[in-house]
Order: structure tokens, then C-alpha cells, then sequence
């Protein structure tokens, strides 16, 4: 018997946690002037996550630039870039109103970050953050949507033209050595089939796997 009340007050105490929501981070993204003119991306403590984009109706800049279709696809981050996401969400909570800057920046478009978990739900929206943490935030989730983008072209180029890959690939190793351009793991699985691929340039090939060596584990 007082096995079973011990069982009972354990599972009564552990409720509470089981109840406790899960945290989550949403980033919202909209230019017109631009395509896609908007996307999401929502991410998970783990690094699993969701990434929606519509092209919108921006014109194409180049008519011989292939652009990518409207996405809608689960993605994986690494669990460290997740958890430095979370820590600053949870740790650095905005003033309340507003976070825009208001300097006179180019308009670079509208993002608005949501948290919710630990340390208080939270949602800031700006072109160019007065909160040097907020804004650091938003610069490396446009990072990982410009991947996330490149991993859609490079779908494309394989399906329809072959050759232009070595000069995406090319951009795109020189983006992830740049900065502009984070998160390999979002696009291991388009990376990983290139570099397997006997019927692509083996130039493509070995830039495949040149960064997939370089994933953050």
C-alpha cells in the first residue's frame, strides 16, 4: 500500500510538467518588392521545425533566374542552433511597444519574432531592431530562410538543369563561408543526394560533401 501511495504522489507531482506547454519560436517574413514576399519558420527546442513560403506577386529580377516554387516542408536545424535560440528567447525578453528602430535604414522587410515557453510569451516586429539581441535573432533566421531557399533552387536545378548547378553550388559555398547563409543542416538531405549523384559534375559533387562535413552537429 504505501508502494501505491508513493506511485500516486510521484505521477500527481509530475502533472504540472507534463501540462507545461512546450516552447516554440516563430519568425513571420514580408517584403513585397521581393520574392518569396513572405515566409514562416517556426522552430522547436529540439531543432525540428516547419517552413512556409509564397512567392507573392514581385517581378522577377532576372527572367533567366530560376526561382523556387512556393514551399511547404518540415526542416531540421541543429540542436545547438536551437538552443542558442531558445536560451537568448528565454533570457531576453523586449521591452514592451515597440522595437522598431525607426533609423532611417534601407527597408530590408518586415520580420516579427514570437517565443513562447520559459520566461514569458513574447512576439517583436521591425525592418531594423532597436534591441541589438532581437536583432540578431532575425539576421540568422534570414540566414537560415536563404538556405533553406538555396536547398529549393538546387531541387529545381537537379530536375531541370543539371549544368546550372555548379554555379549554385559555387554561390552557396561561398555564402556559407560569408555568413550570409546558415544552417547546412537544413539542406543535408538536397546535399547529401548531390553528392551521390554519379550524373552530376563531380565539382558539384565535392562541394556537396565539402559541407556536409561541415554541419553543425
Amino acid at each position: 500500500m504505501r508502494g501505491l501511495l508513493s506511485l500516486a504522489a510521484a505521477a500527481a507531482m509530475a502533472l504540472p510538467a507534463l501540462a507545461e506547454p512546450a516552447a516554440s519560436f516563430r519568425v513571420d517574413f514580408s517584403n513585397p518588392q521581393i520574392s518569396p514576399s513572405h515566409w514562416t519558420m517556426t522552430i522547436n527546442p529540439d531543432g525540428s521545425g516547419h517552413f512556409h513560403s509564397d512567392r507573392g506577386n514581385a517581378p522577377a529580377t532576372d527572367p533567366q533566374a530560376m526561382e523556387t516554387h512556393d514551399m511547404d516542408r518540415d526542416i531540421r536545424l541543429s540542436e545547438p542552433f536551437a538552443a542558442r535560440v531558445f536560451q537568448t528567447a528565454s533570457q531576453h525578453k523586449p521591452a514592451k511597444g515597440d522595437c522598431e528602430s525607426h533609423l532611417n535604414v534601407a527597408f530590408q522587410g518586415w520580420k516579427k519574432l514570437s517565443y513562447s515557453g520559459p520566461g514569458g510569451d513574447w512576439s517583436c516586429e521591425f525592418n531594423y531592431s532597436k534591441d541589438k539581441q532581437v536583432q540578431a535573432l532575425g539576421d540568422s533566421f534570414m540566414g537560415v530562410a536563404a538556405t533553406i531557399l538555396e536547398g529549393g533552387r538546387l531541387e529545381m536545378l537537379l530536375q531541370h538543369d543539371r549544368l546550372g548547378l555548379d554555379q549554385e553550388m559555387q554561390y552557396i559555398t561561398e555564402g556559407f563561408g560569408e555568413g550570409r547563409l546558415l544552417q547546412i543542416n537544413a539542406i543535408g538531405d538536397i546535399l547529401e543526394r548531390l553528392a551521390d549523384d554519379p550524373e552530376v559534375m563531380d565539382r558539384v559533387r565535392k562541394r556537396a560533401k565539402h559541407l556536409l562535413a561541415s554541419r553543425e552537429k
